[in-house]
């Protein structure tokens, strides 16, 4: 499989405060990989250092083979890497369609469209002139699932996407994610709900307190595995 994204050592500063501490993550294209860990591992942070949100000049973050760390977060979106933000984030002044079409300003030349964010997610359909921040939770996930999928991007970052909805919304919401890939898009996704992460990832990654503790392919990770890699070895013996 051809590699996407790779960073090799990365670390993360808030200020004086340490946050990541040599992480080297990989994404191979057409995958979906999701990154889990309870809050405050440093898996946002993670998603904000790749997009140029946290400076990581001096780094090693490689994207379709050019070494992205340090560039400006707009010349990365342009580059192909557009995220999903924790919260959703829409305009409040804008329709549900306005929104949709922000996502689009510097698109690239790709598959995805206002027609093809409607198919995926048709309950959008007729809500395209009501206000963004007026839909339900999940509908305003899908609204900022589309804007961002609008710009075409090679790699669709998720942060926490199914935070604060119900079961079945986040069934529906990741129903999508199979369409999203096959439109020639990758994937990383943030997720604290564990389930929810091994069923649509190819490989999952478990973050605790800035570093990588475990990885590998659902099927190969047990349980216990993951228990202690997401609490840590402490707590091994209440995984069993």
């Amino acid at each position: 499989m051809t590699t996407l994204l790779e960073t090799r050592n990365l670390t993360a500063f808030y200020g004086d405060f340490q946050a990541l501490f040599g992480v080297d993550i990989t994404v191979g294209q057409g995958e979906t990989v999701a990154l889990i860990g309870s809050n405050g591992a440093g898996k946002s942070t993670f998603l904000r250092t790749l997009t140029g949100l946290l400076p990581a000049k001096g780094q090693d973050i490689r994207f379709e083979g050019q070494n992205i760390a340090g560039w400006a977060a707009d010349r990365i979106h342009k580059a192909g890497i557009a995220m999903v933000p924790e919260g959703r984030r829409l305009f409040a002044s804008l329709t549900v369609e306005e929104n949709l079409l922000i996502g689009a300003s510097g698109k690239r030349a790709g598959p995805w469209s206002l027609e093809k964010v409607y198919e995926i997610f048709p309950d959008l359909i007729a809500k395209k002139n009501n206000p963004g921040t007026a839909l339900s939770g999940g509908q305003q996930q899908m609204v900022a699932i589309g804007r961002a999928l609008m710009s075409n991007p090679t790699l669709l970052l998720c942060d926490e996407i199914s935070l604060g909805l119900a079961p079945k919304v986040i069934k529906d919401i990741y129903e999508a994610v199979p369409l999203i890939r096959e439109g020639g898009t990758s994937i990383l996704v943030v997720e604290q709900d564990v389930g929810q992460a091994m069923a649509v990832a190819d490989r999952v990654y478990c973050f605790m307190e800035g570093r990588v503790t475990l990885s590998g392919k659902p099927a190969d990770l047990t349980k216990h595995q993951i228990a202690a890699a997401y609490f840590g070895a402490k707590n091994e013996g209440e995984a069993a």
